[in-house]
């Protein structure tokens, strides 16, 4: 097909001096890395990930599963990510005792710094900030996309990391789209800042993946679980 712009004076048509696509060979089901990936849990090891004292984590391997110890923290990859897509899926527990944040939650950080929150928002209100979906305390999700407790959803999230002057101001504050289940619940929603406020430094430097041992109230054990954790960078 051959279009002339007329009125912009431009002629467009098929420019065969432009270089081909690089090629990425897809995962045999929409769930599998493809060819470019870089793989954080395959379900047999937890090599790539550490506490944030640099020590071993001490989630359990369940199943071809990673299983939260509650109480024993965060979970953080050893690679430092900066724009990337992202792949994971997580199975929230049943906790019919409990309500609100206290029903089933954890999260990703993106970074190490930016959460998309991950809650038993099926049935139950919360603040919509708050919900499952939601980047944390700055955007709610588009629309509840979520499945009962103790069936597996996903996450596909596009990040795009914030970009700094050389003396690191931030230029053009970062941006993530996510897809929860296939849906479309952040779109294209510009960053305002880290979840917490003590994180606020060195924006633009590349960081951890962190997957959240979320303790409330005390005492309460949410068994979260995650599995086919995997991300391709982005060309900056």
């Amino acid at each position: 097909m051959f279009t002339v712009c007329l009125t912009a004076g431009i002629v467009r048509g098929e420019d065969r001096s432009l270089p081909q696509p690089r090629v990425v060979t897809p995962g045999v089901t929409d769930s599998a890395p493809p060819s470019d990936a870089v793989v954080l849990f395959n379900g047999h090891d937890t090599s790539e990930w550490t506490r944030e004292d640099g020590s071993p984590i001490k989630w359990a391997l369940q199943s071809g599963t990673l299983l939260v110890r509650t109480g024993t923290g965060d979970a953080y990859t050893k690679r430092k990510i900066a724009s990337a897509q992202i792949h994971i899926e997580f199975d929230v527990p049943y906790m019919p005792a409990q309500h609100d944040q206290a029903r089933g939650n954890s999260g990703i950080f993106l970074q190490g710094r930016y959460e998309i929150q991950i809650l038993d928002s099926y049935q139950n209100p919360t603040y919509a900030d708050g919900s499952c979906g939601a980047l944390y305390n700055e955007y709610a999700p588009l629309v509840n996309a979520c499945r009962k407790p103790e069936h597996w959803q996903t996450y596909d999230i596009i990040f795009h990391a914030p970009k700094c002057s050389p003396d690191s101001k931030v230029l053009t504050p970062g941006d993530v789209t996510v897809l929860q289940n296939g849906v479309l619940v952040q779109d294209h929603v510009r960053i305002k800042g880290p979840t917490d406020e003590a994180l606020d430094q060195h924006v633009c430097d590349a960081g951890p993946l962190r997957l959240q041992d979320h303790v409330y109230p005390p005492g309460t054990i949410t068994p979260m679980r995650f599995r086919n954790i995997w991300y391709r960078a982005l060309a900056e």
